[in-house]
């Protein structure tokens, strides 16, 4: 049974620089919404008089209802098309970032974070379906890379900010600047973005047509090979973004500027991955390209676990092991956001949804462990972060090696 056409996107795309600012932007917000707070996250859970358990749970939540909110805004945005999905999800964003200002307990603060992570998957979702409807797989590469360039931009910005907010200012500027970063973007869409979807899909939203999309997506090899690789490789950079705070600011005594820096470390050296991508993408394509990258992701996690084995706790043992990881996941997380539904440009946004909700769903699960395991110990932070970038690595060698191209 083939989809009903409802209505075609704009004749000619929107040039591609334009889409790239747009992506950058969309993809974006996802750093800009767990990094940009993370300097004060010590802080919020003293204000709040909440335990370490309680203000990660302020990120595993959002985590959570992004991965959640991504199982529905894709179908979604395959029946209505891009554009509603966006306008509406980053309107939802603006007001539980506004909500977040007058939170006076952890519990509602973990509401406001929910309801924008239900954004944040619009938002994501959305931008990589867009490249999707675009572009041809390869060329949909090249422009994800782009795109997670910019995306490294904020993620190089938002914790220096963040670490400055968090002493002049405290954790509710903070929050109030992630609204007013997602009121830019949505009004960048209402006034730049057409609509990109070329088919919309009538049956996208019918349960027994959802089940069998999801089937069928999990089920093609090069989906399982690239959305394994996603997992593991967010899975690492996730166990830092939510466990790094506590370690490097209650247990080492690093100052909050200064765990800000170590973070823009890490995206710059994400940043540098992305420029790396591009290069090896020209050269060897996306399968040895992520083969490569393994290397250094592999080293990032032996150094990693080596700061627990050898007992060297110091901010540049840390600091070097992150930037080693942090590069091949400059590599690994466009190539496997352009994988993950370069085989299925009628149900872009179904298998972005469904991706999206693995990756979510195995950083809560993370979160949780670390939340209960931490309380004043290094290992959990490095031990998991290590044992992940080797889990990356063993796949981008094995699975996106053997399954990674579209056609396998």
């Amino acid at each position: 049974m083939t989809a009903t056409p409802t209505s075609m996107a704009p004749q000619g795309r929107p040039p591609t620089a334009q889409v790239v600012v747009v992506l950058s932007l969309l993809l974006g917000l996802q750093p800009v919404t767990t990094d940009l707070y993370l300097p004060s996250l010590p802080g919020l859970a003293r204000e709040l008089g909440a335990p370490m358990a309680g203000a990660q749970l302020t990120l595993s939540a959002l985590i959570l209802a992004f991965g959640l909110g991504q199982l529905v805004v894709g179908p979604m945005s395959d029946r209505f098309g891009r554009r509603p999905l966006l306008l509406g999800g980053l309107s939802v964003y603006v007001m539980a970032s506004m909500a977040s200002l007058w939170a006076s307990s952890i519990e509602t603060l973990i509401a406001a974070r929910v309801l924008q992570g239900i954004g944040l998957a619009a938002s994501v979702v959305c931008g990589r379906a867009m490249v999707r409807d675009l572009y041809e797989p390869l060329e949909g590469t090249h422009i994800m890379s782009r795109g997670q360039s910019g995306l490294g931009l904020f993620a190089l910005a938002s914790p220096l900010v963040g670490g400055w907010l968090a002493v002049g200012a405290g954790w509710r500027a903070s929050l109030a600047t992630t609204g007013m970063i997602a009121a830019v973007a949505l009004a960048l869409v209402l006034t730049r973005l057409p609509e990109t979807i070329p088919q919309k899909h009538k049956d996208a939203l019918k349960p027994a047509r959802m089940w069998e999309h999801w089937v069928k997506i999990a089920q093609h090899r090069t989906f399982r090979a690239w959305a394994l690789l996603l997992l593991f490789t967010y899975g690492g950079l996730y166990t830092f973004l939510a466990g790094s705070a506590f370690v490097v600011i209650d247990v080492l005594g690093v100052s909050r500027q200064h765990y800000g820096w170590l973070l823009a470390s890490s995206s710059a050296s994400y940043l540098a991955g992305t420029f790396a991508c591009r290069r090896a993408l020209a050269r060897w394509g996306i399968a040895r390209s992520v083969t490569l990258a393994g290397f250094f992701t592999a080293a990032g996690g032996l150094s990693m676990m080596a700061v627990t084995l050898f007992g060297t706790h110091n901010l540049w043992s840390i600091g070097l092991s992150q930037a080693l990881f942090a590069f091949g996941h400059g590599v690994h997380q466009p190539c496997g956001q352009a994988g993950v539904v370069a085989p299925f440009p009628a149900q872009a946004g179904a298998a972005s949804a469904l991706s999206g909700f693995v990756l979510a769903a195995g950083a809560f699960v993370i979160g949780l462990w670390l939340g209960q395991t931490m309380n004043g110990a290094i290992w959990p932070l490095t031990m998991t972060e290590g044992i992940l970038a080797m889990a990356t690595a063993v796949t981008a060698w094995t699975l996106v090696r053997r399954h990674g191209n579209s056609s396998s």
